[in-house]
């Protein structure tokens, strides 16, 4: 088990969760092959989408629905800066997970973190688990509280 994988599933039992994460056959690095892989609505994927603040340098973590986008100018009036892409290296850094796999959970650092209302429409959701072929399914509210995330509207 990869050691990204270890720090979700140590999130989720320290959350008190009896979560099972699934290895898929296939990639899950887009929402619509996770939609494919988990025989659910593109909108019950929670996409995990970081940007860096311009200002500060901070990572910022989106979680919004399969079929939604992230609106850049509304991303930033939520975390109060100007926000840029994030590369790849500031990724890694900030959540220690690769693009493809970055869970709502089990970062390493505090992420500042944000969530797409229309998650909540759903019984369930389903999240990357810390790579490009694990997902889980959980209660929107409960990964709202286990991540952290406000909710708020950032999507266009």
């Amino acid at each position: 088990m990869s050691k990204s994988l270890k720090r979700v599933a140590r999130a989720l039992e320290d959350a008190g969760l009896e979560v099972e994460i699934l290895e898929m056959p296939g990639e899950t690095r887009t929402a619509q092959q996770a939609a494919a892989a988990a025989g659910c609505a593109l909108d019950q994927i929670a996409k995990s989408i970081i940007f860096r603040g311009e200002d500060s340098g901070e990572a910022y973590l989106f979680l919004t629905a399969g079929g939604n986008q992230v609106c850049p100018a509304r991303a930033s009036d939520c975390a109060g800066e100007r926000l840029g892409k994030a590369d790849a290296a500031l990724i890694r850094a900030k959540t220690g997970f690769a693009i493809g796999g970055v869970a709502p959970i089990g970062l390493i650092s505090d992420v500042r973190a944000f969530m797409d209302p229309k998650l909540a429409s759903f019984d369930v959701i389903w999240a990357a688990a810390g790579t490009p072929r694990h997902i889980f399914p959980i209660d929107p509210q409960i990964l709202r509280e286990v991540s952290t995330a406000q909710p708020a509207d950032f999507t266009s």
